[in-house]
């Protein structure tokens, strides 16, 4: 796979595929991108659970916060990775060992480690790097353009509304064939 370039299928069926994101990495600060982003796919109707050793002691976002992904007690569909490239690869490693076994591994904006790719790859994960879900799905629900973002998607068709407000979209339906 190309980690240099996604197609917008490819993106579009991740988002339309998963329902439970770990987040690792998140900080309970509502100034830092991790919170922003958690935050938004929350409102979205993910099932979003923080994973943070630092900040067990208290929910975040009313969601409540575990050490460690081997910690989560239910299934995740992906991993969204906000540490540092040199982190990844071994929470890679832990997800790998999860049953059952995350989708997709996401590493957030600047993030990226071609070797946990591939071991990821490997055993049929899904990948994406250096990409914010956030970012992804307001681009292609067309919610990012509301603020005058070009996102990049040219369409005739308007956004499915999914509740109140202007900002709340549907990511659409993605092509079978380019969702690999």
């Amino acid at each position: 796979m190309n980690h240099d370039n996604y197609s917008d299928n490819y993106i579009r069926s991740i988002l339309n595929t998963v329902k439970t994101i770990a987040m690792v990495g998140i900080s309970p600060k509502q100034n830092r991108p991790s919170y922003f982003a958690f935050k938004y796919l929350l409102d979205r109707g993910y099932r979003m659970i923080p994973v943070n050793p630092g900040q067990t002691a208290k929910p975040i976002l009313k969601q409540k916060v575990y050490a460690t992904l081997s910690d989560i007690p239910e299934p995740v569909d992906m991993v969204d990775i906000f540490r540092s490239s040199e982190h990844v690869l071994s929470i890679v490693e832990e997800s790998l060992r999860l049953t059952p076994r995350p989708q997709v591994i996401w590493m957030q904006l600047t993030v990226r480690d071609d070797e946990a790719a591939s071991l990821a790859e490997k055993v049929g994960l899904k990948v994406v790097m250096n990409r914010c879900p956030k970012i992804e799905y307001g681009r292609l629900s067309s919610e990012i353009s509301w603020i005058g973002v070009n996102s990049r998607t040219l369409s005739s068709k308007r956004a499915q509304n999914l509740g109140t407000g202007l900002q709340r979209m549907s990511l659409g339906k993605s092509d079978k064939k380019d969702a690999r």
